[in-house]
């Protein structure tokens, strides 16, 4: 049994508890604001006022919780009603709004920069990056006394890569460009004896030793060409016997059994030795053999002959990604180097002598009394470089040419020549 006075105080609390909830009971499955009907209900436009301190009752907790609320601390606010003129509760400003058009950044992504202009931290990715963990040493010394000094203290002592050991990483770096398709490069020359087989067989074999894909110089000259000469013979085949099984040849060790290779891994594409066969090689027959050799070798040299106006010349021009002009010291050399880009210019091949570098070959370092700075200089004006090759006594022997047997100044020039030519793989100029 209960008493009086428990009674009165369960009916008293009954009372209190129903009270706050009469002031919520009414359900909503809306967002459209309700007129008001009570003091502190906001109508659509209007901003609601803070109530009197005290005023505000909170609801009861389950299990008879009361939570406790300082006196002294300020009265709660009630969210008034945001306006773009007007700071939101606490100070906070509503940051605008994006543009319309204002790209968003994907999920995950990190900004290069923060609100104060520092750097954000780095992700994952660069934190576990070979840089970032690895400890990065020297590069051991490739020549000189730096060479001498690493190898006499038993490697324990390492003074780093020469100058002159960095540029040629620097070099080799660019012979190893990326190479997308084939790409087809045409040695000219109107003069004779300026060296341009030389030239055809030093480049090929620098490429082919430097970079991992397959190399082949193709001898176009109708009049009994001299490039099977410059590396060992392994076949009797020329162009013409490759042309004739055209239809049989569909993997690479078919072409392969037509050419002859080098110590370099440069391949040769003989001509026909009898002048009266190989005048039948017309600009046809070398498109054919262009469109055969691009399916299996990545790039193409061509040694052409010295006219400009025989058959099979249409067709390396139209066909030819880069030029390479080759020249020689003297005043009439130049003078033919110079004609024959002239001549390219006036019959409609004036983007391909842009894309074209000018050699000037063995340039001997004293005795000549031409000004070759003003020779380059004027070639510089008409084509995309000029490179010069220096006199070697190895490549005056006019026999099979090996690497390894040049001058370190020709190497390096033969490196440069061939990083120059290489530059022009990036641009996309040729085409596929």
């Amino acid at each position: 049994m209960t008493g009086p006075s428990e009674e009165t105080a369960g009916e008293q609390q009954s009372e209190q508890a129903q009270e706050p909830a009469a002031m919520f009971s009414e359900e909503r499955t809306d967002s459209t604001p309700h007129p008001g009907t009570g003091p502190y209900d906001a109508q659509p436009t209007q901003v609601v006022e803070p109530p009197p301190q005290g005023a505000y009752q909170p609801l009861p907790q389950p299990g008879g919780y009361q939570p406790h609320y300082d006196q002294n601390l300020p009265p709660l606010q009630p969210p008034a009603q945001q306006h773009p003129q007007h700071a939101a509760p606490g100070g906070y400003q509503q940051p605008p709004a994006a543009p319309a058009g204002t790209p968003v950044p994907a999920p995950g992504a990190v900004p290069p920069a923060n609100a104060q202009g520092l750097p954000q931290p780095a992700s994952s990715a660069d934190e576990l990056a070979t840089a970032h963990l690895v400890k990065q040493q020297k590069r051991t010394p490739q020549s000189g006394w730096r060479k001498a000094v690493y190898l006499g203290s038993g490697k324990l002592i390492n003074p780093g890569e020469s100058p002159a050991d960095t540029r040629r990483r620097e070099l080799i770096a660019r012979v190893n460009q990326p190479l997308r398709g084939c790409y087809k490069i045409a040695m000219l020359s109107l003069k004779g004896g300026v060296g341009k087989t030389t030239t055809t067989t030093t480049l090929g074999a620098t490429f082919a030793s430097l970079r991992g894909d397959r190399v082949v110089a193709v001898d176009a000259n109708p009049d009994r060409g001299t490039l099977s000469q410059k590396i060992a013979i392994e076949t009797t085949a020329t162009v013409r016997h490759l042309l004739r099984d055209a239809d049989k040849i569909t993997r690479y060790s078919d072409v392969r059994s037509y050419t002859s290779q080098g110590s370099s891994r440069l391949e040769i594409l003989a001509s026909e030795q009898d002048p009266a066969v190989s005048e039948a090689f017309s600009e046809n027959d070398y498109r054919r053999t262009v469109n055969l050799l691009e399916h299996f070798y990545n790039i193409v040299l061509t040694d052409c002959g010295t006219g400009l106006m025989h058959s099979a010349m249409k067709g390396v021009l139209d066909v030819a990604d880069s030029l390479v002009v080759v020249s020689s010291g003297s005043v009439d050399g130049a003078r033919s180097a110079s004609a024959t880009l002239d001549w390219l210019e006036a019959h409609g091949y004036g983007d391909l002598v842009k894309r074209s570098v000018v050699v000037i070959n063995s340039v001997r370092p004293k005795g000549s009394s031409v000004d070759l700075d003003k020779l380059a200089a004027h070639f510089g004006a008409k084509v995309r470089a000029v490179c010069r090759i220096p006199f070697d006594a190895h490549l005056e022997e006019g026999a099979e040419i090996e690497l390894e047997r040049l001058g370190g100044d020709t190497r390096l020039a033969l490196l440069e020549l061939a990083a120059t030519v290489a530059d022009g793989f990036n641009g996309q100029q040729y085409r596929m």
